[in-house]
């Protein structure tokens, strides 16, 4: 009891605090997101993400050693073809623009590579795979999965991030690329995507957004945890090496439930609104910028997470070198 207990006594100084501190972010938790727009043919600044831009071909071996080089282990791929149609054809073409990127930095880097498996980027519709009478036919897309999967793998991917949550996507694309002897290319899969207002300003910069309707049949109801621990469970079920929630913030309750139930890595994406608001809030001078990005990322790892998708990676990863505020 006090006075003899005093809990400040090891906050005290820097470095008693350093020896107690329960949670360590390091560059080796972060993945590095970008956009490669096959219709660009210099960097394209992204209004709706402050410090954002979309990548020309030409850029992107660049980009992923600068990752690397700060120590971050791995990047995500996404890809804006310059031609789309009903189908999404150009996201298994073999000369497709993620494709290309694939290959364009593997040619340089030792970086792992994930590439994001969806259709909406590529079609002329923006949903996430084949429409049939305005719906999404779930198990004719898994046939376009399962070719991107292996066009992806083809082309050098390290890891396959299908993240169109259609019912027995993992699966498909585990059997797909096994067919092809691709059995050492993981799958990250996003297990728990909720329908979420806080993807805004990534549909701009993907030019992904619907151009009718909602992706509420087959994203996740932002009320439910259980249901998204019963779909976690499913993808490891049907191969999935890595799981995923996303969005993260508005999600701690949902990492931290997957991490008591799962004894699996665990991917977390910070997503796009979560990275605008901060941003936004920071060149208005409302909050301390640099610290409320380390902040944000330890809350994520705190929760659960064994590796953070985020937007702020270069910036955290230079913070992380440097000594963070």
């Amino acid at each position: 009891m006090f006075p003899e207990n005093r809990m400040r006594r090891l906050r005290m100084r820097p470095k008693t605090r350093q020896m107690v501190s329960e949670t360590v972010l390091t560059q080796n938790d972060l993945i590095y997101p970008f956009f490669v727009n096959e219709g660009i043919r210099k960097r394209k600044p992204i209004p709706s993400m402050p410090g954002v831009e979309a990548l020309p071909l030409s850029e992107v071996a660049k980009e992923a050693k600068r990752a690397e080089a700060l120590g971050i282990p791995a990047v995500l791929l996404f890809g804006i073809p310059a031609m789309k149609d009903e189908e999404g054809g150009s996201a298994w073409d073999e000369n497709g623009i993620v494709q290309k990127a694939v290959m364009e930095i593997k040619r340089v880097s030792d970086v792992a590579v994930v590439t994001d498996l969806c259709l909406c980027e590529y079609t002329s519709h923006g949903h996430c795979g084949a429409l049939r009478k305005g719906k999404i036919e779930n198990d004719e897309t898994l046939r376009l999965y399962a070719k991107v999967a292996q066009s992806q793998a083809g082309a050098g991917a390290d890891i396959i991030a299908p993240s169109g949550m259609m019912d027995g996507q993992v699966a498909a694309i585990r059997a797909a690329l096994d067919e092809k002897g691709f059995e050492d290319v993981a799958i990250m899969a996003y297990s728990a995507k909720f329908a979420s207002a806080f993807y805004g300003p990534f549909r701009d910069a993907a030019e992904s957004a619907p151009k009718f309707g909602d992706r509420k049949s087959h994203q996740m109801d932002p009320a439910n945890v259980r249901e998204a621990l019963r779909e976690m469970e499913l993808d490891l079920n049907e191969g999935a090496d890595i799981i995923m929630v996303k969005p993260a913030l508005a999600y701690l309750d949902v990492i931290s439930a997957a991490r008591r139930e799962f004894r699996v890595p665990i991917a977390a994406y910070n997503v796009s609104g979560e990275y605008s608001m901060l941003k936004a809030a920071a060149q208005r001078g409302w909050i301390d910028g640099e610290r409320m990005i380390m902040e944000t990322l330890l809350s994520i790892k705190r929760a659960g997470a064994d590796m953070i998708i985020t937007y702020h990676a270069l910036e955290a990863a230079e913070m992380l070198r440097g000594g963070s505020k």
